[in-house]
């Protein structure tokens, strides 16, 4: 088994441990908002070692959830390798906020595809009995209430029962935080069928909820 890329090694920038060269007593740099992840781009683009960071942090958990339901175990492998293409690819990338993650979104997407290609097999999905959701199934359960369990081992697990074009759509939209237009530019199709499909799967994750 190859060994896991280090993101580290090839941006030179530790990811872990945030570097502190203020003078002593100096008050502590603010932190970028990350609404503005555009901002947060261009400073990492011109050498930020913070600026890397905060990125890193901001879409690191997204890539987890978004490749574990398309890769399965192997998320954090192909997570990394997403991270390495980032670091190359980090230079020439212009746009704002939304164009940043969907830009980040498509590499960790292309990377998925290579990694299954590579291993000729499906994806795997993570196996949480539907029955542990019972307690959170109500009469009232609606595409919202799917929603609010997206970010949750359970919701993802469900969301990997979901056909393909669905799943991505969800995972899309509300794990990685893009809208219909950015979400519809990493798939290749047009933002009224991202909907459509994000609509879909939301509805039927609603219905694994109430089962």
């Amino acid at each position: 088994m190859e060994p896991t890329p280090d993101p580290s090694a090839a941006t030179g920038v530790d990811l872990d441990q945030p570097r502190d060269n203020r003078a002593e007593g100096a008050a502590p740099p603010a932190r970028a908002p990350l609404a503005d992840l555009a901002d947060v781009v261009r400073r990492a683009q011109d050498g930020d070692e913070d600026a890397f960071r905060v990125l890193y942090r901001d879409l690191q958990p997204r890539f987890l959830r978004y490749l574990r339901v398309i890769v399965g175990d192997e998320a954090e492998d192909v997570a990394s390798e997403t991270w390495l293409h980032i670091a190359r690819g980090l230079s020439s990338f212009r746009g704002d906020s939304d164009g940043s993650r969907g830009w980040a979104a498509t590499i960790a997407r292309n990377r998925a595809t290579d990694h299954l290609r590579q291993r000729q097999r499906r994806p795997r999905t993570v196996s949480v009995p539907v029955e542990e959701l019972a307690p959170l199934a109500g009469a009232d359960d609606t595409a919202g209430r799917a929603l609010e369990m997206v970010s949750t081992d359970a919701a993802l697990a469900l969301i990997a029962r979901l056909p393909r074009d669905q799943a991505e759509a969800v995972l899309l939209r509300t794990v990685m935080g893009l809208d219909a237009r950015a979400a519809a530019a990493v798939l290749g199709k047009r933002p009224g069928a991202v909907r459509t499909a994000a609509y879909r799967g939301l509805r039927k994750l609603a219905g694994f909820l109430g089962e």
